[in-house]
């Protein structure tokens, strides 16, 4: 029997790299053998938690990790047709018959080998350009969250924009935001060597909001409006919460002009208390933004093409033989951006 190595959820903020049998691929199916993972916050809630609930009672069950998978097709299923051996192909997490992979499904993209059941280009993979390193390929998932992100906030070139936390997600929204022809992007962060790499993305100005005043800079950077009742407040049009803390939410409710929009696309960990007089006072338009509808594969090719601009997101590439480190940069608040998992050639 052939074995291969996954990564689980272990004890809380620990691992377990187990060895587990190989799949083998169906006539529909195809196994793509993995060369990069990136890390996502998920992952490392998962961690905290030390599984996944299974019941009311707090009862966990060890879950295969990783959901955000690059690599290369090794095997092809006799009814496969648009897909062949040596294909580079990104997956679709939610695509998988068998639970979405890395968050609770039965399959795990931090393993060596991934079987992608009923496999299909454009509903369960994308194929992706040799050119691109599967370390950039790997980011496809969580650039598909933030592509989500600017299409629900509907940004037009005119429109001025704010980004509140410069992780992965908001950086990749401040590109995106940038490519679709957006003249004024603003970054705010409060870790300054986020604000220099936002900078470095695109970004037109950035804002530390933990020594500078963010309504007096925005409304510095984006010109003077008011709220519906006529008191002064940021020209801002877009206010996106890539952070998900309550101070985010209040910061944009203080500065929002009359008709402003809040995408949120950050998970809020912690039940904030809203303004709601202040939302009102601005007609304050409030968007959510969960995942990827339709944008897993819609921002395959852009990828492609902007690779160098995209590899600025990564902080981190850690070979697999040290997986343990990979997590544990992860865990460890402001050790590491951008961790991605590279396996080897």
């Amino acid at each position: 029997m052939a074995t291969m190595k996954s990564v689980l959820t272990g004890a809380q903020n620990k691992i377990d790299v187990v060895d587990v049998e190989r799949p083998v691929p169906g006539p529909k199916d195809a196994l793509v053998r993995i060369r990069a993972c990136g890390i996502c916050g998920t992952d490392t809630f998962f961690l905290h938690m030390g599984g996944m609930p299974v019941d009311a009672k707090g009862s966990m069950r060890a879950i295969p990790l990783g959901h955000e998978p690059a690599g290369e097709v090794v095997e092809v299923g006799a009814e496969v047709t648009d897909l062949k051996v040596g294909n580079r192909v990104v997956v679709n997490p939610q695509g998988a018959p068998t639970g979405i992979i890395g968050c609770g499904g039965d399959l795990g993209g931090m393993d060596e080998y991934l079987l992608i059941r009923d496999a299909e280009v454009g509903k369960s993979v994308a194929v992706f350009p040799d050119h691109v390193p599967f370390a950039v390929a790997a980011l496809n998932e969580p650039m598909a969250v933030a592509r989500h992100c600017v299409n629900r906030s509907e940004a037009k070139p005119a429109d001025k924009v704010v980004v509140f936390g410069a992780g992965p997600i908001g950086l990749g929204a401040t590109i995106w935001l940038k490519l679709r022809g957006v003249e004024h992007v603003v970054v705010a962060d409060v870790i300054p060597s986020r604000l220099e790499k936002a900078l470095a993305v695109g970004a037109d100005a950035v804002i530390n909001s933990a020594t500078e005043n963010v309504t007096e800079r925005l409304t510095e950077l984006h010109g003077q409006a008011a709220n519906a009742l006529g008191q002064p407040r940021a020209g801002t049009d877009i206010y996106i919460d890539a952070a998900g803390v309550p101070a985010v939410f209040q910061a944009a409710v203080d500065s929002a002009k009359w008709k402003a929009k809040l995408v949120m696309v950050a998970v809020q960990k912690k039940g904030s208390d809203i303004d709601l007089g202040g939302m009102l006072r601005s007609e304050l338009t409030l968007v959510a933004s969960q995942g990827y509808p339709t944008e897993i594969f819609e921002v395959t090719a852009e990828l492609a093409e902007h690779k160098d601009l995209f590899a600025k997101l990564i902080s981190h590439s850690v070979p697999f033989s040290d997986v343990d480190r990979a997590f544990e940069l992860a865990l460890t608040p402001g050790a590491a951006e951008k961790v991605v998992v590279t396996f080897d050639e």
